[in-house]
């Protein structure tokens, strides 16, 4: 038995699902439409310390919204993680997604000005150059990985010139970023990341004591709470989870969506020739390939979807089948290019609603433009050779493609 038919023998054994799977990660909306046919609608695994997953559309909204019954002060990993193996971040985490109010409404107040419209309008132009450049790295190749040579790229450049970061670093943040989502089960592998990521910060922060700028860290060392400087510990989680929830969920995001045109050719045609088809298109993107799933723990014994479940149990916000709930959504499994009520919940709902919702839209359109600029017809090299990664996030992590060359 091979070490995937193990895995897989787990997860039957433990329970509905493996969020690691690579069944489930190559394509969980089979799962989804399952649970959601049950007569309890919320599927259970014991796996990496045991999780409920809502499916209903309602019912991820509602525990969503409950911030009280559901906390995410306790950690939104999908696994469980001993407190003993906190990391380098410790109790404090990575507010605000890790916070409740009142801590989460300060520590969010302090991202909203950087990620407001106004100011993502103001980082388009930098995004595009960025694009336009990697697509001229590979275009006459005529073949490309659109996920690792170009959706993996743009994220963690942007969110690293916003943490004032020069772009030659950012490369460092790939692998960081992908041990402690796409790798969390691997403690080891995740721990030794996250005391990496804070070492870098802290060294980032030490610079910005001396050397203040025009950045998010230097905008938090200038922050007083209470008339006292913002705590470091505080300053070092908030960093991180810029980092970290502004870079994978995004490549992800953009990546799915090449992968889509990649394959589906009638798509990208309608996307090269019709503009006013594009606000539709980027919706529909993050509808049917939403990537995000997190974790809130029950404070109290309580119900999710007509399924009791106990205080301390961990209870997954699974944004993603929502999305694909058939009670909402028109033939929820089908890509519509131009569909028109699209009410999804890509960026989560209630007080933890991406606060980097504006950006996230920006990056993955300007994204998309520019490849369909330089590169109008292309499509799969070989699509048993596209890779995705799963648990946290979902999203492709190889995607490759080949297109004509000398247009």
């Amino acid at each position: 038995m091979t070490a995937m038919e193990d895995t897989a023998t787990a997860s039957k054994e433990a329970g509905d699902y493996d969020l690691f799977d690579e069944d489930f990660v190559g394509d969980p909306a089979p799962y989804w439409r399952e649970f959601r046919s049950r007569e309890c609608p919320v599927a259970h695994s014991d796996m990496y310390g045991g999780s409920w997953l809502p499916t209903r559309y309602a019912d991820v909204v509602a525990a969503a919204r409950d911030w009280e019954t559901f906390t995410s002060s306790r950690g939104v990993s999908v696994i469980r993680v001993p407190p003993n193996e906190a990391g380098p971040l410790g109790n404090s985490g990575a507010p605000p997604i890790t916070a409740d109010p009142p801590l989460h409404s300060w520590t969010r107040k302090l991202l909203l000005p950087a990620m407001s419209p106004q100011a993502v309008d103001s980082y388009e132009p930098r995004t595009r150059e960025l694009c336009r450049r990697l697509v001229e790295g590979f275009r006459d190749a005529g073949r490309a990985d659109a996920a690792a040579d170009y959706a993996q790229q743009i994220p963690v450049r942007i969110i690293g010139f916003l943490l004032g970061v020069p772009e030659e670093r950012s490369d460092e943040f790939v692998g960081w970023v992908r041990s402690i989502l796409e790798f969390a089960h691997d403690i080891e592998r995740r721990q030794k990341a996250l005391t990496e990521l804070v070492a870098f910060l802290t060294e980032q922060l030490e610079d910005r004591r001396v050397n203040p700028g025009d950045d998010l860290l230097s905008l938090f060392l200038s922050t007083e709470v209470d008339g006292e400087p913002m705590p470091e510990n505080l300053i070092l989680g908030e960093a991180a989870l810029t980092l970290v929830a502004g870079t994978d969920t995004t490549w992800s995001a953009i990546g799915s969506s090449l992968y889509h045109l990649a394959s589906h050719p009638e798509d990208r045609v309608r996307m090269v020739n019709d503009p006013d088809v594009w606000p539709l298109a980027i919706e529909e993107f993050l509808r049917f390939y939403s990537p995000v799933t997190m974790a809130r723990i029950a404070t109290r014994d309580a119900e999710v979807g007509g399924c009791p479940v106990h205080e301390g149990d961990r209870v997954l916000m699974a944004f993603p089948a929502a999305n694909r709930d058939e009670e909402v959504f028109e033939r929820a499994d089908e890509f519509i290019i131009d569909r028109a009520r699209n009410r999804h919940l890509a960026f989560g709902v209630g007080i933890h609603r991406c606060a980097g919702s504006n950006l996230a839209r920006m990056e993955l359109t300007v994204a998309l433009e520019e490849w369909l600029k330089a590169i109008p017809e292309f499509e799969l090299e070989d699509p048993d050779k596209v890779t995705w990664a799963g648990g946290q996030v979902r999203g492709p992590r190889s995607v490759p493609v080949v297109f004509p060359v000398g247009r």
